[in-house]
C-alpha cells in the first residue's frame, strides 16, 4: 500500500513538473527554435540536414526491406496497408525518441556555463531538445499522412488520435531526457551506450517485422521492451486504423507517466552537484 505521505510527495512532484513546463514555456520554445536553426548555421544546406538525415535513413530502410528483401505485407483485412506504411509507422516515432535521447546525453555538459548560473532554470535544457526532436517527427508524420492519402485516397478515423499519442510520447521523452541528461553529467560514456542502444533497439521492436514472425522462444523480448508498446500504438493509428493492440495503449500511457515522473525526480536529486562536477 502507498502511504498518504508518499502519495502526497508524488502529487507535489507532478505539480512542480507541470508548473515548471508552463512557466518556462517561452524559454523552452525559443531555445528549441535556436537549436533547430543554429545547429546547421553556416552550412550550405542549413536546416535541411535536420530533416535530411532521418529522411535518408528511412529511405534506406524502406529500400532494403521493401525493395531488396521484398517483404510483403498488406492487401488484407488483417493487414490493410502496404509494407512501407507499416515500417514508417513504427520507425518515425522511434527516430524521434532516439534523437531526443542523444541530445539529452550531452545537453548539461554542453551548457555548463548556463548551469553554473544560479538564476537560470536548468530544467528547461533537456526539454528544449525533446521539443526540437518532436518538430522533426511531426513533419515526417505529416509526410506519411500525405503518402497514405495519395496511395489510398482516404485516412482512417484513428489519425484523429495522433495529437494524444504525440502528447503521451512527449511525456516519456521528457522523462527519459531528464534522467539521461542527469546521469550524463556523472557518467559521460552514456552517449556511446545510447548510440549502440539506438541501433540495436530498433531490431528489438516490431518495426520491420510482424510479431507473429518472431520465434515463440524470443517473442517475450518484444513484450519486455517498453518501446514496443510505443510502436504498437502508432501502428494502430497510422496502419491498422483500429485498436489492434488496445492493451498497448494502457501499458504505454502508464510507462510514459512513470518515465515522466521518475526522470524528473532523478534529475532533481542529481542536479545539486552539477556545478561542482562540471
Amino acid at each position: 500500500m502507498i502511504s498518504s505521505r508518499t502519495f502526497e510527495t508524488h502529487r507535489e512532484v507532478w505539480h512542480e513538473q507541470i508548473a515548471l513546463l508552463i512557466q518556462q514555456r517561452r524559454i523552452i520554445v525559443e531555445m528549441a527554435k535556436r537549436e533547430i536553426t543554429d545547429r546547421y548555421l553556416g552550412q550550405v544546406f542549413g536546416v535541411f540536414w535536420a530533416f535530411g538525415h532521418p529522411l535518408v535513413l528511412m529511405a534506406v530502410y524502406v529500400f532494403i526491406f521493401a525493395v531488396v528483401l521484398k517483404v510483403k505485407v498488406g492487401g488484407t483485412h488483417a493487414l490493410p496497408l502496404d509494407y512501407t506504411t507499416y515500417l514508417l509507422a513504427g520507425l518515425i516515432p522511434w527516430l524521434g525518441f532516439q534523437e531526443s535521447m542523444g541530445k539529452a546525453s550531452t545537453v548539461i555538459i554542453a551548457h555548463a556555463d548556463l548551469v553554473k548560473q544560479v538564476i537560470f532554470p536548468i530544467e528547461v535544457l533537456p526539454v528544449k531538445g525533446v521539443l526540437a526532436s518532436l518538430v522533426t517527427q511531426i513533419i515526417f508524420l505529416f509526410l506519411l499522412l500525405l503518402y497514405v492519402v495519395v496511395m489510398y485516397h482516404s485516412l482512417s478515423w484513428t489519425y484523429l488520435l495522433l495529437p494524444f499519442l504525440v502528447l503521451v510520447q512527449a511525456l516519456a521523452m521528457i522523462g527519459v531526457a531528464y534522467g539521461v541528461s542527469a546521469i550524463g553529467v556523472y557518467f559521460r560514456d552514456i552517449k556511446d551506450f545510447l548510440q549502440v542502444f539506438s541501433i540495436v533497439g530498433i531490431y528489438l521492436m516490431p518495426t520491420f517485422y510482424l510479431p507473429e514472425s518472431v520465434p515463440t522462444l524470443f517473442r517475450p523480448l518484444l513484450y519486455a521492451n517498453p518501446f514496443s508498446y510505443l510502436v504498437w500504438c502508432y501502428q494502430d493509428v497510422l496502419y491498422f486504423g483500429r485498436f489492434e493492440h488496445w492493451w498497448a495503449w494502457i501499458v504505454w500511457t502508464v510507462i510514459s507517466a512513470g518515465l515522466f515522473h521518475l526522470g524528473y525526480r532523478l534529475f532533481r536529486r542529481l542536479k545539486i552537484m552539477f556545478g561542482t562536477v562540471l
